[in-house]
């Protein structure tokens, strides 16, 4: 059996010296660990390797016991995990300093994507799996950037979490932004880039893409400062001018949601389904990743209760919209309906996205609205069925209510927005009826 003796020699008096840990295992086995830990050899109990009980000791008496029963459990630790392989004393310091200091053996390239997914693992406790898609996909492009890097400029670039300036944070935007043209240029760089994924072929990211990307990007490096991995806070002095831009919020209105939610598609049953998921989703303003989520046990009272996974980490709250005529009848209609126990037969987003759109052209919902092109950034006339999806099913919810309630805090309260929200602020743009009303005042 393996055992571990903390160890002082010296003639020494009044003095510091660092202890010594031999680990025996039987009559064969003697190996050595020369230790920081220091003390005073005319306070040290040699037979119980501590402090001596009644010594006087300037510092934490307890916490340095601790630290030297902490250093024994490591080294058995670490030989037991070794014991079949051929080790010594030297062997044995340098696993003992990389289990104490591992960041001193880790490559640059390995510390910036290996804190990436470990970035990734503690955030997915509270961000949707949507969001955590987006974050994969960052890191995707990131480490095609640093392969470009080291392929057409510097062999021996890598990501380096302490390295990351103003200067490289502006160079990845650019790279983002103009990667689909990098990729025409340069077939040949990205064919060996992407070995692994052959059909990859990048498109052309937007101004809010490019603003949201590089957001999610700050994310990962504010953590890293914030979890002590970097002091280097490289987005002080960064001057991207990235600002996002968006449209009047274009949604249905209640005549129109009425139209869809009374429309016979009894001989499409699928896209039936669907359909009533979407005007529930109207009636309750959720986003979709919240939606997807519910179970009855959200249902208390006649209202829908929930805590929006968006803003949970940050400032979580409670969320509670009372459930009307239409809205009870859905949530009876499908009653044990799915087998994972939710409140309606959930198919993926993407899905759900595309039977929004096909709804809507189904019941002639094909009205022109103006949007903002999401690479060009200029505003064009879309059909609406052509551009709905889930979060549509928000906007109509925000939208109609803010017609009927001019305070933007009770509504909000109702779909989760925090007081002050960009986004809600947009819907004040909307209310032409009201605008009319008020120069009407002036006549």
């Amino acid at each position: 059996m393996a055992t571990v003796k903390a160890i002082i020699r010296t003639t020494r008096k009044n003095t510091e010296v660092n202890i010594r840990f031999r680990l025996s295992d039987g009559r064969d086995v003697q190996l050595y660990h020369n230790s920081e830990l220091s003390v005073n050899p005319d306070i040290w109990d040699s037979k119980t390797d501590h402090i001596k009980t009644r010594a006087i000791y300037s510092g934490d008496k307890e916490a340095f016991n601790n630290s030297v029963d902490d250093r024994k459990r490591l080294i058995i630790s670490i030989y037991k995990a070794n014991k079949d392989k051929v080790i010594t004393s030297e062997i044995l310091e340098r696993l003992i300093d990389e289990r104490l200091h591992p960041d001193k053996y880790k490559e640059p390239s390995d510390c910036f994507f290996g804190l990436f997914d470990l970035f990734i693992e503690k955030r997915s406790v509270d961000l949707s799996s949507l969001r955590i898609r987006d974050y994969n996909v960052l890191k995707r492009a990131l480490t095609r950037y640093e392969r470009f890097i080291r392929e057409i400029y510097d062999k021996k670039f890598v990501l380096d979490i302490d390295k990351i300036d103003a200067e490289r944070l502006e160079d990845i935007e650019s790279y983002l932004r103009n990667e689909y043209a990098l990729y025409k240029e340069y077939p040949k760089t990205f064919a060996k880039i992407n070995a692994d994924r052959k059909k990859f072929k990048p498109q052309q990211r937007g101004n809010n893409t490019l603003c949201v990307t590089m957001k999610r990007l700050r994310s990962f490096l504010n953590w890293c400062v914030d979890n002590s991995y970097t002091d280097n806070k490289s987005f002080d002095k960064y001057n991207g001018k990235l600002t996002e831009k968006y449209g009047t919020p274009y949604y249905l209105t209640l005549a129109e949601r009425n139209k869809i939610a009374d429309f016979d598609l009894s001989k499409f049953p699928a896209l039936e389904i669907q359909r009533d998921i979407f005007i529930f989703q109207c009636l309750i303003g959720c986003r979709v990743s919240d939606l997807m989520k519910m179970r009855p046990e959200n249902i208390i009272n006649k209202a829908i209760e929930y805590i929006p996974h968006k803003t949970r980490e940050d400032r979580p709250m409670i969320v509670r919209v009372p459930l009307n005529d239409r809205a009870i009848a859905l949530v009876k209609k499908y009653r044990d309906k799915d087998k994972k126990g939710r409140l309606f037969p959930f198919i993926s987003p993407q899905k759900y996205n595309d039977a929004i759109k096909n709804i809507l052209k189904a019941c002639d919902i094909t009205r022109l609205v103006t949007v903002v092109d999401p690479v060009s950034g200029d505003e064009v006339k879309k059909p609406i069925n052509e551009i709905a999806s889930s979060h549509m099913a928000r906007r109509t919810f925000v939208g109609n209510l803010y017609k009927k309630v001019k305070d933007p805090n009770l509504v909000g309260s109702l779909s989760g927005h925090k007081e002050g929200s960009k986004a809600f602020v947009r819907y004040r743009e909307i209310d032409d009826e009201v605008k009319t009303e008020l120069v009407k005042m002036i006549e």
